[in-house]
Order: structure tokens, then C-alpha cells, then sequence
């Protein structure tokens, strides 16, 4: 497997991939809203535009084929951290996480995590910030890691 940046030759995979992984493990918590409001963040179109400006995505490759993805925002929020259905939990969150820490800009590095997420976020060494909230029908909690911690807890 290889962590590159994503091209624009990605997009479909990678759109299909957060959507597969959502709908499997976010979206029955959600409102219709909020997986209406998610599908739009997802879209093709939408991580094009995000890939225009300043967000750094990088994507899990095997053999051809993309099996993930993460979207650091200006270098110091985790905006997305999607896995492929099939291949979750098999150390390749941990690889795209520790890839895109490496470009964090500044000390810590937060995400608005989908509450069904918060466990895997904790085992790479994030810790709950705050409350619970919800956006736009998203539910969500603000999680933050140190980048000190980080780097130990995503080369364990």
C-alpha cells in the first residue's frame, strides 16, 4: 500500500469510498438532513474544489485502488478520515493520519469527529473537546490531539 496525494484521476474512487463507509457506519444515526448535507461534502465535485484550495488530501492506495482517504484543512483540522467498508481496521486510518500529520501546521490538530468515529480517534491518541454538536442534521464531537502525542501514538 502507498500514501500519495490525491490526483484529480481520484475523485470518483474517493467520493465512492467516503460515501461506502458513511452509509455503512454514520449515516443510520443521522437525519435525512444530515446525510443529505454529508452526500454534498462528499460529492466529486465538492473534493474538487476543496483540492483547489488549500486542503491537503492524501489518499491509501493497494494495488491500484483507492481503500481511503483524509482531508487536512489549512494544516490543522482533520475534515475527513474515510476507510473503504472491507479494509477498516487493518492499520490504514493509522497510516493516512500519521502521513497528514506530518504536514500539520502548528501544535494541534483537531476534527469534528461523527460520534460513531470517536472510539478509532481516541486510539490514535485524540481527546474529547467540549461538547457534543450538531450542524446542518451532522452530529459531531470536537476532538483535538497534540502533535508531542500524536507522533507516539500513531507510530505504536
Amino acid at each position: 500500500m502507498i500514501i500519495r496525494k490525491m490526483e484529480e484521476k481520484d475523485l470518483e474512487a474517493v467520493s465512492a469510498t467516503c460515501m461506502d463507509s458513511f452509509l455503512q457506519s454514520v449515516a443510520d444515526t443521522l437525519s435525512d438532513e444530515g446525510i443529505s448535507t454529508f452526500s454534498n461534502i462528499a460529492a466529486r465535485d465538492a473534493f474538487l474544489d476543496r483540492m483547489m484550495g488549500d486542503n491537503m488530501m492524501l489518499v491509501a492506495e493497494n494495488e491500484g485502488k483507492v481503500e481511503g482517504v483524509i482531508e487536512l484543512k489549512e494544516g490543522r483540522h482533520v475534515a475527513m478520515l474515510f476507510i473503504s467498508p472491507e479494509r477498516q481496521k487493518s492499520g490504514i486510518g493509522r497510516k493516512l493520519l500519521s502521513s497528514a500529520l506530518n504536514h500539520a501546521k502548528g501544535e494541534t490538530v483537531t476534527v469534528t469527529a461523527s460520534l460513531s468515529s470517536v472510539p478509532a480517534y481516541e486510539k490514535y491518541g485524540f481527546e474529547c473537546k467540549g461538547e457534543v454538536g450538531e450542524s446542518a442534521g451532522l452530529a459531531y464531537q470536537p476532538m483535538e490531539i497534540k502533535l508531542n502525542k500524536a507522533m507516539h501514538a500513531t507510530s505504536a
